[in-house]
Formats: C-alpha cells, structure tokens, sequence
C-alpha cells in the first residue's frame, strides 16, 4: 500500500450486468434521483474528485455541489463550495470548448509533458475567454511518458488533499486498483441490462488473476426504490495462494 496518499474511494454506477455505458458508449445518466443525489453527497464530502479525459468526453461537464445543505456541510468546516475537479491524461486531448470549462469549478490538468504541451496548442487555436481554462497543470510521468498516478496523490495529499474521489473512467480505475491506491468502493446497482462484449465496464486494464484479485469487504447495502447502494472497502491481506 502507497503511504502518504489521499483516502481514495471509487463511486460509480453500472447495470445489473455491471455495465457503465451501452453499447453506443453514450453517457450512462440510468441512474435515479436517489443515484445523482448519492454521488453528489460523495463529490461534496471529498477535497477532490478525479476523471479521466474519456469521461470527460463523454459527458462534457461535471457534477458540482449545489444541495443547499451539502454547501452548508462544506463552508461549516472552511471547505470552498466545491472540490478540485482533476481531469487525468497522458495525451492532453481535450476540446477547450466543452461546457465543463464554463462551470464555476477550480479544475485542474493531471498530464505529462506531451500532454500538457498538446493542451497548449488546442487551447491557443481558438480564441477564449480567460475563464475557460485549467487554473493548474500538474506533470507527473514514467519513463515510459505516462501520468505517474503515485507521484501524483503524493503530491496531492502534501498540498492538503485528504480525501480523493475517482468518478471513471475504468482504465483509470483498472490502473488505481493495481497499484493498490483504492481504498473504497461505493457502486449503485441500476435495474437495467446492457450487455455487449465490448461494452465498458467498471473496471478494464488487463485484468486480474482470481488469486491476485483484489478482495472488498461490504461495509453496507442499502435499497432505494429498485436501486441498490453497495459500499466495500479494499481488504489488504495477502492475496490467495493456489
């Protein structure tokens, strides 16, 4: 386990297949009332929240606070209304003109030197507004000229990051499980089925062998109309010998 770290959880939503988009990979907005309002709790109880540039992609904005108590909950013990909205990309190819860049959000860019040089040159095509804009780069890579995700959290637990939520996609949360960053996980089954070979999943990457799996321990289930809100934390034992 990585020492010196923000406590990191994991919340997403997937179909009963456990599924987080169709076949089409449009944006999954399946999820209830009860779901948004379950992970706007998440991203208001967290210093920052995490995505990679797929998920910003597809959707084109982020969830900000905005239930009046949660902003309450924030500024009672001196937090600002919302978190830092990191977005993770080794190639930095992102349209400078998606709203997300329009929200009144503190956004940050976690990249590597290419990616954040090829966000330069996409963002100075177009002529913009100053606002429209990451208000920090952040460059931590490998040698092999990708985002180095332990650096990272490093740094952001020394500058005051105590509590990190990953919001997708599943590369990103794939490449955080291997690496033994995760601590939580809080997944809301929707009554749906996708299906598909190909269709995107929680958690991708290259998978796992059964032994080395990583294992949960269910902290608690909670059903909501025809939803159900799982929450696990990430055991940290020896993994199973065959």
């Amino acid at each position: 386990m990585v020492s010196n770290r923000p406590n990191t959880k994991v919340v997403l939503a997937m179909s009963v297949d456990g599924k987080i988009a169709d076949l089409s990979l449009s944006p999954a907005r399946f999820g209830s009332k009860n779901d948004k309002a379950h992970l706007e709790k998440q991203v208001a109880t967290s210093d920052a929240v995490i995505f990679g540039a797929g998920t910003l992609r597809a959707y084109g904005t982020t969830l900000r606070v905005s239930d009046s108590q949660l902003l309450y909950n924030r500024a009672k013990v001196n937090k600002p209304p919302q978190p830092l909205h990191i977005i993770i990309t080794n190639s930095g190819n992102i349209n400078p003109d998606i709203h997300f860049f329009n929200q009144p959000i503190n956004r940050c860019l976690l990249t590597t030197s290419a990616g954040s040089l090829f966000w330069r040159q996409c963002q100075g095509k177009i002529r913009r507004d100053e606002n429209i804009k990451f208000q920090q780069t952040l460059i931590f890579e490998t040698p092999h000229q990708t985002v180095d995700i332990v650096a990272a959290l490093k740094h952001l637990k020394d500058v005051g990051i105590e509590n990190l939520a990953v919001l997708g996609g599943g590369k990103l949360i794939a490449s955080m499980l291997e690496l033994d960053l995760i601590d939580e996980l809080w997944i809301t089954v929707c009554p749906l089925i996708l299906g598909g070979a190909d269709t995107a999943t929680p958690v991708e990457g290259i998978g796992f062998l059964e032994k080395n799996a990583p294992r949960l321990k269910l902290v608690n289930v909670e059903k909501i109309g025809e939803e159900v809100f799982l929450h696990y934390q990430v055991s940290r034992f020896a993994p199973i010998q065959n």
